[in-house]
């Protein structure tokens, strides 16, 4: 499952990272993304649900869809 599969308000643990680019895991590692951190979908928005405002170890990040999607996660 990844990110973007996400309901609002569910939370999840990071698993890894399934990117087809190679330079998106390393931003996504950049911006704080790892293994094992707990993150929670908190917003939608407006326009075919983009972006996604995802909380991640309590600091609120925005990504666009296809970065969420590329995050791996499991429910649990």
């Amino acid at each position: 499952m990844t990110l973007d599969e996400l309901a609002r308000g569910q939370v999840a643990r990071v698993t890894g990272f399934a990117t087809g680019d190679s330079g998106l895991e390393p931003k996504l590692r950049e911006i704080g993304f790892a293994e094992d951190d707990e993150v929670e979908i908190v917003h939608f928005g407006p326009l075919m649900a983009r972006p996604v405002c995802v909380r991640l170890n309590r600091t609120l990040i925005a990504l666009r869809r296809n970065e969420a999607a590329a995050i791996e996660v499991s429910i649990g």
